[in-house]
């Protein structure tokens, strides 16, 4: 007869791979008595064995965090990293970095080869792709919250992964309310290829609170989700733009480094902003502060997204938040708004 998988023990007793593990290696983090008690005896019916290697893992303590990341170079991906390094320093850990270069199959490895150097725990930061292509990082994430492990996506929630969620939809709709506030009805909307989750909520909110008002989409540009791919795109806009006689459309990129590509080569083919086009981006990545013109954009709290995921992480009954962070709604020289930066205030709420 087979020998017991935990797995059978948590199909038997009707929870998840995570909670039977938790129950059996000695985690701190005990589910209630009720599914304890229903663990242990679908462990004592099928005659399961703890693994002792299992148990380790769930119990010690290496000092070390893995960091995931799809791209350091990014000002949003480093800004997000200086925050999770600061708050592990606080906490006694180390950072372990792996940058992934947006490739779906080497956030997948980065989890195991976390796992398998026994990291307190693990903070993947970045959007989200296909179902199909998150499937084996799912599934890495589970085998390591199931040996005892916490895990935290900085993005769009997978599996049962704690969660710190950017405020993409919120964020894009209230850029698109104070853009019409400033008097632009025509758009265009400049966005990463359809697999990647982050764009489609950006662009896909900002159309839809356009067309709420009146406005018009005059067309949607796909990209590479970087600044080389609002470089690239940069002569069809141009093309629009000359087009439109007079009446240029004002250009939302769903990341300020697509805005910051676009913009500079529009300056290459002699079209400046905002003379000649207005363009607004979204996260507002500290290098902003060196850009002309001054870019309008949406402001969410890079840093704290970072150390929340650590102290969801590691501290004990430390949770991350499943509601979206605070942003704000920055206008500046870009889109047209006077020198000084003016606020829009937004509606979103502070998650717990």
């Amino acid at each position: 007869m087979a020998r017991a998988r935990l797995q059978d023990v948590a199909e038997r007793a009707g929870v998840s791979l995570a909670t039977a593990s938790r129950v059996l290696n000695g985690s701190d983090r005990q589910p209630g008595p009720q599914l304890v008690d229903r663990v242990r005896a679908a462990a004592a019916e099928l005659g399961y064995v703890v693994n002792a290697q299992a148990q380790a893992l769930a119990r010690a303590r290496t000092g070390l965090l893995g960091l995931v990341v799809q791209d350091i170079s990014d000002p949003y991906f480093s800004t997000i990293a200086a925050g999770a390094q600061a708050a592990a320093r606080e906490r006694g850990r180390l950072v372990l970095l792996a940058s992934t270069e947006r490739d779906a199959s080497a956030e997948r490895d980065a989890v195991a080869a976390f796992a398998a150097h026994r990291v307190d725990g693990i903070v993947v930061a970045g959007t989200r792709w296909s179902a199909d292509e998150d499937a084996a990082l799912a599934a890495a994430l589970e085998a390591y919250e199931a040996a005892g492990g916490r895990a935290v996506i900085v993005g769009q929630p997978l599996g049962a992964a704690r969660v710190v969620r950017p405020p993409n939809s919120e964020g894009a709709r209230d850029l698109a309310r104070a853009l019409l506030g400033q008097g632009h009805r025509r758009f265009v909307v400049l966005a990463g290829p359809a697999r990647v989750a982050t764009s489609q909520e950006r662009a896909g909110a900002f159309v839809e609170a356009v067309q709420e008002a009146g406005g018009e989409v005059l067309a949607t540009l796909e990209t590479e989700f970087s600044r080389d791919g609002g470089h690239e795109v940069g002569d069809e806009l141009a093309r629009l733009v000359r087009e439109s006689a007079g009446d240029p459309p004002c250009v939302f990129a769903v990341t300020d480094v697509m805005a910051i590509g676009v913009i500079a080569r529009l300056r290459e083919l002699g079209l400046e902003v905002p003379r000649d086009v207005r363009i607004a981006g979204f996260d507002d990545v500290p290098t902003l502060r060196d850009h002309t013109p001054a870019l309008s954009t949406v402001r969410i709290p890079l840093e704290e997204m970072g150390r929340r995921a650590v102290v969801a992480a590691v501290d004990d009954g430390g949770d991350a938040t499943a509601a979206t962070v605070e942003h704000e709604v920055v206008l500046r020289d870009s889109t047209g708004a006077p020198p000084a930066d003016n606020h829009e205030p937004s509606s979103s709420g502070t998650g717990g």
